[in-house]
C-alpha cells in the first residue's frame, strides 16, 4: 500500500494517540478499510473494524481477523447484537479504537458524497461514553473504483486525508437512545464528515444528502411524497 499510494494527512494531531474512541470516515471504495487502516497505523494506532461475520469463516483471513481483534457483525444485523456490544465494551476496557463507517456500506451518491448514515457509530460512542472522531479521505477511487475489484497500482496515487475534531455528543448523552435520538446524532456526524470532504475536494456537497431508501422506493414505484 505504501508503494501504491502516498498519504497526505491534514490535522493528524487531532487523531487520539491513546484511549478508546470510534473513528468514522467516509466510505466509497471496497479498499477504504485498508486505506484507513494504513492511516490509523501511520498515526500510531492499531485499528479494529466491524466486519461481516461471514468473513470470519474464511480460511486464513478469518483467523487473521479474529487474532487482530476485529468485530464480527451478522449480515442484516446491527451493533445492538450481543457480540458487537461485548466487543465494544472490551475495546473501552483496553483503551482501543474501532473504525465504524456510519454509512454502513459504500455511498450510492453518484458524485461519491457521503450518503445518509446509520446509527452504529453513534450508538457505540453514546453507550460506551467514548469520543467519536470524524475523518474524510479522497483519492482512493483512483486506486480502486467504487464497486470494482481491480486495483490500479501504477502510477502511484495520492490519497488526501483530513481528521476532524472529536464530535460533541453531550446533548444526546442521558437521553433515551431511541431511533429519533440516534438519527439526530448520526446526522451531526455525517455533517462533520461531509464538511471535511468538502475541504479536501474544494467543492460543496449537495444540499440534501443521498437517501438510499427514498431512491429504492422511487425505483420500485413505492415512494410517496
Amino acid at each position: 500500500m505504501n508503494v501504491a499510494a502516498r498519504y497526505k494527512i491534514v490535522d493528524g494531531h487531532k487523531f487520539p494517540r491513546q484511549g478508546a474512541f470510534v473513528f468514522s470516515p467516509n466510505h466509497y471504495s471496497e479498499i477504504d478499510p485498508i486505506v484507513m487502516g494504513m492511516v490509523s497505523w501511520k498515526l500510531g494506532r492499531l485499528p479494529r473494524f466491524l466486519a461481516k461475520a461471514s468473513l470470519f469463516k474464511l480460511p486464513v483471513a478469518g483467523w487473521l481477523l479474529t487474532k487482530s481483534g476485529q468485530i464480527p457483525v451478522q449480515r442484516g444485523g446491527s451493533v445492538r447484537g450481543s457480540e458487537p456490544v461485548k466487543a465494544a465494551r472490551r475495546l473501552v476496557e483496553r483503551g482501543q479504537m474501532v473504525v465504524v463507517y456510519p454509512e454502513g456500506s459504500l455511498t450510492r451518491d453518484p458524485e461519491l458524497w457521503p450518503m445518509r448514515g446509520k446509527s452504529g457509530a453513534v450508538r457505540i460512542a453514546l453507550e460506551q461514553g467514548i469520543p467519536i472522531v470524524p475523518a474524510a479521505h479522497w483519492g482512493t477511487q483512483q486506486l480502486m473504483e467504487r464497486y470494482s475489484k481491480k486495483l490500479h497500482l501504477f502510477p502511484r496515487k495520492t490519497i488526501l486525508v483530513k481528521i476532524g475534531d472529536p464530535i460533541d455528543l453531550a446533548e444526546f448523552r442521558g437521553r433515551n437512545l431511541d431511533t429519533a435520538t440516534l438519527n439526530e446524532a448520526t446526522a451531526v456526524v455525517m455533517d462533520a464528515i461531509t464538511a471535511l470532504l468538502e475541504d479536501l475536494r474544494n467543492e460543496t456537497a449537495p444540499a440534501k444528502r443521498w437517501n438510499p431508501s427514498e431512491h429504492d422506493q422511487k425505483e420500485t414505484g413505492r415512494f410517496e411524497a
